[in-house]
């Protein structure tokens, strides 16, 4: 596999999430932040056509995408995921430098989860990820 790896010892209920960005700094500041404060098992993509090869061949417990990348760009491969993949559900979080609200409600119209705005800070970007993983692993209440 092509993708570049970064994963913490392999237990069996550890978390799996896939970060696709096309700048290798910000995968790797991404995975260090999320591997040493949530001990997930990351896998790092960093093309467009490599992302849509790992979603649509592993689950993931959530995933981590950019919007500006070369190729279709980050919104078709949130869509495609959405469309055909092992992933229709899980969680995608948007990781951009695009601030504007209207491209946060046209990504949360596609299908995206939640919305973090580059650089994300740590602390932020560990919540929003927790809680998206919890929010799937976790059966939804009735009326939430």
């Amino acid at each position: 596999m092509s993708a570049r790896g970064h994963a913490s010892p392999a237990k069996a209920t550890q978390h799996r999430v896939l970060i696709v960005d096309d700048e290798e700094s910000m995968r790797l500041l991404l995975a260090r932040i999320l591997a040493r404060g949530l001990k997930l098992e990351v896998t790092l993509a960093g093309t467009c056509e490599q992302a849509l090869r790992l979603a649509g061949n592993y689950a993931y417990d959530a995933i981590l995408l950019d919007l500006l990348m070369p190729g279709i760009g980050g919104f078709e491969v949130l869509k495609e995921i959405r469309r055909n993949s092992a992933n229709p559900v899980t969680p995608i979080i948007i990781v951009s430098v695009l601030a504007e609200g209207s491209m946060r409600d046209r990504c949360m119209a596609a299908g995206a989860s939640a919305y973090v705005i580059k650089p994300p800070e740590r602390n932020a970007l560990i919540a929003t990820v927790k809680a998206q993983i919890a929010g799937r692993t976790r059966p939804r209440a009735a009326g939430a």
